[in-house]
């Protein structure tokens, strides 16, 4: 089957869509079943106590320590966007990236300490860095660019993700909590398994859909340029470990230095792509209007990645967490987000095919996204207020939810859908890559801020977050029609 035929064929086999996507929103499921229920437990291993057969950690490097992870993850999808381009093509990155996720998870099952710890999340940071960027950048290989199913089957594919959410934390988080941390962390390798048997055997639907790399190294440089930059990042690797052993770089200072970089890179990645001759001028400006929209998911994601950090914290010790005549866990409440996502989700998709081509702008959309994920956390204020002895009632943790989820969708699918049609053609996967950037910056400064909460200053800190992200949203709200000329007829 050839490009061409690939996204011109009626193609209606999986709920009018391309079969193909079936293969891919399976696989994603269980990727993201695997790393979110790693990540439902992981703060909680590192600062529980030891009696508790966790590490005992100070606490607020845990929540600083588990935020710097998630920035790395998304930062490594630049080089597994470049791998893709040069070297492997999307598929097969996907694969590859599937196998070091299951290796990373299986560290974190083995019970040797810190060690299997950082062990396991560098594993996990080079498979997500694979998989990541590239399995959106199949997705939309399966679509035409004026295909009008081409965002609702993005949302569709986002729910494969929050479905694999929602059960995730349910079974890592009563494995981990109730019966054996690492138990927790061996389920997750179990489901990043079952995600490969998944998009092994359904690769076939796939057709040519990122199959090969659109850019690749020419056959005679390949080895020389790949065995360059294994030498260099090996280096840098050495380097870090040498200081950190040494004393004169410690943990902390790991972490200043990821979050360091998690804003450099995007602003170096932009230079680099406006100023490559492969890029032309409609795709310059396009690039141009991406700006604002990744200044605008960095801010999102600051905000709710702290699911896994602050407000993982806040339902441990603040939250009541006795709902229906039931107490859940703490790690439970990380699956309220995907049930949202999967009540809230069709009726998103089903409201963009209804609108079509009158539907609100992708400027338009990220503005109320942070608009709402602003006042998700002024709920959070409002929670927080009174004496943090006293333990919030388990509603509000649902409303925020809600609110932020909404916003949450108003972003994240339509981002990945905006970035496959504003990338330049020559930068397809690295663009994708760049997509995840936002989340890495978010995540990097977050991995900082997070670092100012405790219980007793809850309501301070979710006051200011809020207010900041919902100013952010007027602004962007404002400057809507200047965007929207830079992007040359993408909505």
């Amino acid at each position: 089957m050839s490009a061409t035929s690939a996204v011109s064929a009626p193609q209606k086999g999986f709920f009018g869509h391309p079969r193909g996507l079936s293969t891919l929103f399976f696989a994603e499921l269980w990727e993201r079943f695997s790393y979110y229920g790693m990540k439902a437990i992981l703060a909680y291993y590192l600062y529980r106590s030891t009696a508790e057969g966790a590490l005992g950690l100070d606490k607020s490097f845990a929540l600083s320590l588990v935020a710097i992870y998630g920035s790395a993850v998304y930062m490594s999808g630049v080089a597994g966007g470049w791998l893709a381009d040069r070297v492997f093509g999307g598929q097969r990155s996907v694969f590859y990236g599937g196998v070091l996720i299951m290796l990373g998870h299986i560290a974190l099952a083995l019970p040797i300490g810190v060690t299997g710890v950082y062990l396991g999340l560098i594993l996990i940071v080079l498979g997500t860095g694979l998989l990541k960027p590239n399995i959106s950048t199949v997705v939309g290989g399966l679509y035409a660019a004026d295909d009008p199913r081409r965002d609702a089957g993005f949302t569709i594919f986002y729910m494969g993700i929050n479905l694999g959410g929602f059960i995730a934390p349910l079974v890592c988080g009563t494995l981990g909590e109730k019966v054996d941390w690492h138990l927790g962390f061996g389920a997750a390798a179990v489901g990043m398994a079952l995600g490969l048997v998944a998009y092994r055997f359904g690769r076939r639907n796939l057709g040519d859909s990122a199959a090969v790399p659109p850019n690749p190294l020419p056959v005679e440089d390949r080895a020389r340029v790949l065995t360059r930059i294994a030498a260099i990042s090996l280096g840098l690797v050495a380097v870090v470990v040498v200081l950190v052993l040494t004393g004169v770089l410690s943990g902390q200072g790991v972490i200043y230095l990821i979050s360091a970089v998690s804003v450099v890179l995007p602003i170096g990645y932009f230079v680099v792509m406006m100023r490559s001759p492969k890029t032309t001028p409609v795709e310059r400006s396009r690039l141009t209007a991406y700006i604002p929209l990744f200044i605008a998911a960095a801010m999102f994601w600051l905000l709710f990645e702290q699911s896994a950090t602050v407000i993982a914290a806040f339902a441990d010790t603040r939250l009541d967490r006795t709902f229906l005549g039931l107490e859940f866990p703490p790690s439970f409440i990380q699956s309220i987000n995907p049930v949202m996502i999967i009540l809230f989700a069709p009726l998103f998709a089903l409201l963009w095919v209804k609108l079509g081509n009158r539907q609100p702008s992708t400027p338009r959309k990220f503005a109320v996204s942070l608009g709402l994920v602003g006042v998700s956390y002024v709920l959070m204020m409002i929670a927080s207020s009174g004496d943090p002895a006293v333990r919030a009632n388990f509603l509000w943790i649902i409303v925020m939810y809600a609110v932020m989820t909404c916003g949450e969708l108003l972003l994240s699918p339509v981002g990945l859908s905006a970035t496959t049609k504003l990338a330049p053609r020559a930068f397809a996967s690295q663009t994708m890559g760049l997509w995840f950037l936002a989340s890495a910056a978010g995540q990097g400064v977050g991995a900082i801020v997070v670092q100012f909460y405790s219980d007793e200053n809850a309501q301070a800190y979710f006051g200011v977050l809020g207010g900041v992200a919902i100013a952010l949203g007027v602004l962007l709200a404002l400057g809507t029609n200047s965007i929207r000329k830079l992007m040359h007829g993408v909505n």
